[in-house]
């Protein structure tokens, strides 16, 4: 003799199996923000070197500070805004302050399926002005700025 299996139950487990098994997690792992990454290197010996003391923030941003007195940071991250074309920032190094403008144009990347788009970066060859307050000079090591991490500009102070 045998046993049948109702058939509105082979349905709904042959849904319930084919439900779990197309699942997939959709998890973004990757990084999603571009930053331009800036070391910093002692002018003297043109070794990579973290100041003393490193403060930075954006025009008329006193109160949200990127760095605040921070010590040991050999490679400050600096966003960009993907709605303008220059941005100013504020640099105190060791108690000294300089200011930053950097201009750029921004395009729209796909990370992936999951994580979608972010912004990446280009700056203009030989728009970077700065003071030279503490700061010496900014060599542009790479004009592209990406998700990944690759250095941008040296500041030699």
């Amino acid at each position: 003799m045998r046993k049948f299996i109702p058939r509105n139950l082979t349905i709904i487990l042959s849904g319930l199996i084919l439900f779990l098994l197309s699942c997939t997690p959709e998890s973004c792992f990757e990084e999603t923000e571009s930053f331009l990454k800036a070391t910093l290197y002692l002018n003297e010996t043109g070794i990579l070197r973290a100041p003393d003391s490193l403060t930075v923030y954006g025009l008329n941003m006193e109160t949200n500070k990127l760095y605040d007195k921070t010590k040991k940071i050999q490679i400050a991250l600096l966003p960009l805004n993907a709605s303008t074309t220059n941005c100013l920032y504020i640099i105190r190094i060791n108690g000294i302050t300089d200011t930053l403008v950097l201009n750029y144009s921004s395009y729209p990347h796909l990370v992936s399926k999951e994580c979608g788009y972010t912004f990446y970066h280009k700056l203009i060859s030989d728009s970077i002005t700065y003071t030279t307050n503490a700061i010496d000079s900014i060599y542009i090591r790479k004009n592209t700025i990406t998700t990944f991490n690759e250095e941008n500009i040296r500041i030699f102070y």
